[in-house]
């Protein structure tokens, strides 16, 4: 896109996982544009939006009026496929997908495009990028772990769901004197099990961060016996792993399907119940934690990330990702940031305080 090209229409799209405030984004992109007398056009099912104009519609402020405190994405999203990988059939024929991608934008008549989604959406962006489309991406996921963001929008609110989950099994293990797992979300990180295990009272939490020996969680929680307080929390994150061993699979990696993480829960509960001789249940939280009205935290900063991608779009700063920088929200080059995770560092704070508090991590 020249530089001098006035913006007139830009596309927006949501990609991957869904999470709690991206209809928030979207919302704040539509409302922030028009206001700007741009033209937003809603790109359904991610960049599977940009294979034929029938899967497109213009949204206007009326179109997204409602929308603020609805989970899921009104554009729909999908977290298979990669435009770069494989071709597909069109009306006109059979197409690269990505050549097909660029050509829909240009026959569009876009002038820029604003990409929802976490590192696989944002990864692709930053490859169409390279390819001279202009684009601004928009960090989104449960699992807070992309890189040069402090916040993501759905994490707040999936760590909320999972801690009131927690609250609620909390009465069910002590009545019956039980040790209760928690298997919360994350994949190969570990921010909501910490957060919602330490906010949830867990007394143990293993992450991906640290292989864990379970000998050492059941002893702590024997000690809880000792003392007098006969049931136990373990929150578990889908990713952690112990000393020595590897993630636990749903389902291995195919054509378009990455891995899915799962089950690991379940072997935690049975080992604990075998070292400790107490009953043991397991609780797989899965996609109760994507759904529902997001929080005010994940609305305003949903909102405040649909504004500025707007805002750097009308100053022609393309190839950038909007990040929370707390107070601020500032841009950062999608180039630096995609193809990377967020790990918990071991030296952070929460995870010191959680250690200090006696919470158990299995090292």
């Amino acid at each position: 896109m020249n530089d001098n090209t006035e913006v007139r229409r830009i596309g927006v799209l949501t990609g991957g996982g869904d999470a709690p405030g991206l209809n928030a984004v979207i919302r704040a992109v539509v409302k922030t544009a028009c206001n700007a007398g741009v033209e937003v056009i809603g790109l359904e099912d991610s960049f599977d939006g940009l294979i034929e104009p029938g899967r497109s519609r213009t949204l206007t402020p009326r179109d997204v009026t409602g929308i603020l405190r609805l989970g899921g994405t009104i554009l729909g999203t999908t977290n298979r496929g990669n435009p770069f990988a494989y071709p597909i059939l069109t009306s006109d024929g059979t197409k690269d997908y990505s050549d097909r991608v660029i050509e829909m934008f240009h026959k569009m008549g876009l002038n820029a495009l604003v990409v929802i989604g976490g590192d696989g959406t944002l990864g692709i962006a930053q490859k169409f990028c390279d390819r001279g489309l202009p684009i601004v991406g928009v960090p989104k996921t449960i699992d807070n772990d992309i890189v040069g963001t402090t916040n993501c929008f759905g994490f707040d609110t999936a760590v909320a769901f999972a801690t009131d989950a927690i609250d609620r099994l909390h009465t069910t293990a002590e009545a019956h004197r039980r040790i209760i797992v928690v298997e919360v979300m994350g994949r190969y990180a570990g921010w909501i099990a910490l957060y919602a295990g330490v906010s949830g009272g867990a007394d143990a939490i293993l992450i991906p961060e640290i292989p864990f020996d379970l000998e050492c969680v059941a002893e702590r929680l024997r000690e809880r016996d000792k003392w007098g307080a006969r049931f136990s929390i373990v929150v578990v994150a889908e990713g952690a792993f112990p000393k020595g061993g590897k993630w636990t699979l749903v389902e291995e990696a195919r054509q378009g399907y990455v891995e899915r993480l799962g089950g690991i829960g379940a072997q935690v509960s049975e080992a604990l119940g075998k070292l400790t001789g107490k009953e043991t249940r397991a609780v797989v939280l899965g996609h109760l934690q994507r759904g529902g009205a997001p929080t005010s935290f994940d609305r305003t900063l949903a909102t405040r990330f649909g504004g500025k991608a707007v805002e750097l779009i009308l100053s022609r700063q393309f190839g950038m990702m909007v990040a929370s920088a707390p107070p601020d929200i500032v841009s950062r080059p999608l180039a630096d940031v995609t193809g990377k995770t967020k790990m918990v560092p071991p030296n952070y704070d929460l995870l010191r305080t959680a250690k200090a508090l006696g919470i158990a991590f299995g090292d």
